[in-house]
């Protein structure tokens, strides 16, 4: 009679999950991951840093169902707050293998985490992410500007790394811990050629912030954590790929939708005006 097969040794993953006073959003994104068809093994490594809500002890309550999967959940606390040391934390404790990091307000489409580990379960370095959605916003010029910005080449064409990004084994050894930055997926992204970025065909849904001053706000923060990157680790930006469009590009992507590329415009040049301003509140 025939044998049967042995099982498969797969990959494993450790996906790191900052999260700073994420009461209100970590319970939908930890049950968009338990929803993820790929079978593990996975370790998931929250990190709640200055939290002054029970982010925590709401994570934890994720443990039965983590355990019922044959996945490990580990929830730590760290008093000071800051993405950055979280990120560096959760890698200090990750084993070996996939690394996905994730934010606490991203919703993964249920293939996405099986389709990341496809596609970096190889020796070579690689990079990989999902495809981006911005996810319903209330006001009308969040949803204006969402709507232009998604159709964009580097967003539409691109592994943005907004969110959510992972990485396998040999391309994690690219950079040691993370820098004091502004934009760690910026950085992490560019450690990367275009070659070596792959495009997973699967949702995630990232919040767009809500409201034309916030918006303002955080795309200021965006374009100085760019800037930043530039003049500290000057070797990075030229592996950026097609970031920007093309006049042509730009000119049928405003005729197609003319309220959009106004909205996006008056934030873009919103930003140039105050671009002396210091000082980003989140934007919710």
């Amino acid at each position: 009679p025939p044998q049967p097969r042995k099982a498969e040794k797969m990959t494993p993953c450790t996906i790191i999950l900052p999260a700073h006073d994420e009461a209100d959003y970590i319970d939908a994104c930890l049950n968009h991951l338990l929803d993820q068809d790929h079978p593990g093994p996975v370790t998931v490594l929250v990190v709640a840093n200055g939290c002054s809500d029970d982010t925590a002890d709401r994570a934890r309550a994720y443990a039965p169902r983590c355990a019922a999967r044959n996945w490990v959940l580990r929830v730590e606390e760290l008093a000071q707050g800051g993405k950055i040391g979280a990120l560096n934390h959760g890698d200090a404790l990750a084993g070996p293998g996939v690394r996905l990091y994730l934010d606490a307000d991203i919703l993964m489409g249920p293939r996405l985490l099986s389709g990341i580990m496809r596609v970096l379960d190889v020796a070579a370095p690689r990079y990989a992410g999902g495809r981006l959605v911005v996810a319903p916003a209330r006001s009308r010029v969040s949803r204006a500007y969402a709507r232009f910005w998604q159709k964009l080449p580097f967003v539409a064409q691109n592994v943005t790394g907004a969110g959510l990004f992972a990485v396998n084994q040999s391309g994690r050894a690219r950079w040691g811990v993370f820098p004091q930055i502004i934009s760690d997926d910026t950085f992490a992204r560019l450690q990367f050629q275009e070659a070596e970025r792959f495009l997973v065909d699967e949702p995630y849904e990232w919040p767009l912030v809500e409201g034309f001053s916030t918006l303002v706000r955080v795309r200021r923060r965006q374009d100085m954590g760019v800037a930043e990157i530039t003049r500290l680790f000057p070797d990075l930006p030229p592996r950026q790929g097609h970031v920007r469009p093309s006049r042509g590009e730009l000119l049928r992507l405003a005729a197609a939708d003319p309220l959009g590329f106004a909205t996006y415009s008056a934030v873009a040049l919103a930003v140039r005006l105050r671009r002396n301003q210091q000082g980003w509140a989140r934007g919710r």
